[in-house]
């Protein structure tokens, strides 16, 4: 026991420290693109962005404009995996509802960003564009794939559950959960990516107050492009951030569950 423990930990050391040597890398990479480049309009260095960050940290306006935007994206995110699992349950049962939507989510795909994001802002008012277009982006990628988990549930299973007469509830927890959970968490976090480009996007062309996007869009007007760099930044930590968050929270949800079963 001891012995695997270690080896996890061991393990986990090598995996940290390859990753931080690749962003040490990168960086390095950055910084000789800066030197080669030499003009600040068109790049700054890594230095000088996290010296813009701190800056910016220091104003109570940098957090609430982190916070408005956080909460807009989530909230599109949130509606589009609620919206793309009841939908793929709709659809998977009703061939006919399949054939209704399936269209139309080809359509949202299929439809650049940009021209949603423009179609929003003469439909509704500038503030809800972000968590709109971040629900459109959710919703198709969620639906496909909780719809295939669903279509690919072990039909043995499923005879094996019926024979036994499970329920449905039964079944469901049994039998569907465990078959749709890896395709939902890799579509909530290929959705996540995406609603956080999108939002982004969105308040960018809105020009929304009190969000990134708007500091992005102000920071390209007044050519400043240390804080645009330093926005960038906050966009993607944050990203990442709540991607790993949510991916920590879909394994302890998944032992939790296979602990009650």
């Amino acid at each position: 026991m001891k012995t695997s423990i270690t080896q996890s930990k061991g393990l986990f050391r090598y995996k940290t420290i390859r990753k931080l040597l690749a962003a040490v890398f990168w960086l390095c990479v950055w910084q000789l693109i800066y030197f080669a480049v030499k003009q600040e309009i068109l790049i700054v260095s890594p230095v000088h962005v996290l010296q813009k960050l701190a800056e910016l940290s220091q104003d109570s306006v940098f957090w609430l404009t982190a916070l408005f935007s956080m909460t807009h994206i989530l909230e599109g995110f949130l509606l589009g995996v609620f919206a793309g699992s009841v939908l793929a349950f709709l659809t998977s049962v009703s061939r006919m509802l399949y054939d209704i939507f399936h269209p139309v989510i080809s359509i949202i795909k299929a439809t650049p960003v940009a021209s949603f994001i423009i179609l929003a802002l003469v439909w509704i008012p500038s503030v809800h564009v972000p968590a709109f277009i971040s629900f459109l982006m959710v919703t198709p990628i969620v639906w496909a794939n909780v719809f295939n988990g669903i279509e690919k549930t072990d039909k043995n299973l499923l005879q094996m559950a019926s024979a036994y007469r499970f329920g449905a509830v039964k079944t469901v927890q049994r039998v569907y959960l465990p078959s749709i959970m890896p395709y939902f968490t890799a579509a909530c976090t290929t959705g996540m990516g995406l609603a956080w480009k999108a939002g982004i996007a969105a308040e960018v062309l809105a020009n929304t107050h009190l969000s990134i996007g708007g500091q992005i869009y102000n920071s390209k007007i007044y050519i400043e492009t240390d804080s645009l760099f330093a926005w960038t930044v906050v966009v993607i930590a944050m990203s990442v951030l709540l991607e790993w968050l949510m991916v920590r929270f879909m394994k302890t949800a998944g032992q939790k569950y296979n602990v009650e079963q």
